[in-house]
């Protein structure tokens, strides 16, 4: 019997051994890359290259503030289009479980969350560019909106799922109106889950390439209009890194070091975000 316990205390301890190290093993392709594109990135930044735009080829030095400020608008005019959407969808699923209607919203946010960028971006081509008969960086937000919709709603259809009914029967029986209970009473007490869907789809937009090439197109010129075609940090990385030129290069690295960054801090507010999210049951 004694040996038994030992064999199987010994078979446990292995296994959680192994667990720990195949844990630890997965970390290790990422701490690579951190590492690599930091070395290779945070020698190209400085405030020129924060402050100016690409200089012309042939010459050397430049920035990339076209881009940052190019990224930082599509991916707030996407948030805008997304994020009322997104929260509206999520409250209507978790408060309507059954039906003709949640069923296929459902089903198609499912299948949206599956469909490749690329394809979107075709489709909003069609849908936008093509009309317009312009590229412009809000084709690149409404192809970026539609990508950050399932992650929105499926955090905040699961968020409020977890708020105690209770709650909304103490507002319904004070005389509140439906929508005063959802709106003041059940959407406040996820509101932490909510934003870590929020946070989470702008860190899944933050480094999408693909989409963009067929709506936003890029500018070689710091651009703030919208309905013209803008840079952003992952269009100027692919076309300097598939560039023959060293200062592109150098460019993109320091691009793709800023943007690498940027999309882990995101995700590590969403985590704190998260941490901060108690719903008592």
């Amino acid at each position: 019997m004694d040996a038994n316990i030992k064999y199987r205390v010994g078979k446990s301890k292995f296994v959680q051994g192994l667990i720990v190290f195949l844990a630890f093993l997965i970390t290790v392709p990422l701490l690579f890359i951190i590492i690599y594109i930091f070395k290779e990135g945070i020698s190209r930044i400085n405030w020129t290259f924060l402050t100016h735009i690409p200089k012309p080829v042939g010459e050397t030095g430049g920035g990339i503030v076209n881009a940052l400020v190019g990224s930082i608008l599509i991916v707030l005019a996407a948030s805008v289009i997304a994020i009322p959407i997104g929260v509206m969808c999520g409250i209507y699923l978790s408060e309507n479980a059954t039906g003709r209607l949640s069923y296929w919203s459902r089903l198609s946010v499912d299948v949206l969350q599956g469909v490749p960028s690329i394809v979107i971006g075709i489709v909003v081509y069609f849908w936008l560019v093509k009309p317009l008969g312009t590229f412009s960086g809000l084709s690149g937000s409404a192809a970026l909106a539609i990508m950050m919709l399932p992650i929105m709603i499926r955090s905040t259809e699961e968020t409020l799922k977890l708020i105690p009914f209770s709650l909304k029967e103490a507002g319904l029986a004070l005389g509140l109106p439906y929508h005063r209970v959802i709106l003041k009473v059940i959407v406040p007490c996820g509101v932490s889950g909510i934003l870590s869907g929020v946070m989470l789809s702008i860190a899944r937009i933050a480094g999408e390439t693909a989409p963009l090439l067929f709506t936003a197109f890029g500018n070689p010129y710091l651009n703030t209009n919208l309905t013209k075609p803008m840079q952003s940090l992952p269009l100027l990385i692919f076309n300097y890194a598939t560039s023959p030129y060293d200062d592109w290069h150098d460019l993109a690295w320091g691009a793709a070091l800023i943007l690498l960054f940027t999309v882990l801090l995101l995700n590590i507010i969403t985590k704190l975000t998260t941490r901060r999210w108690n719903v008592q049951l």
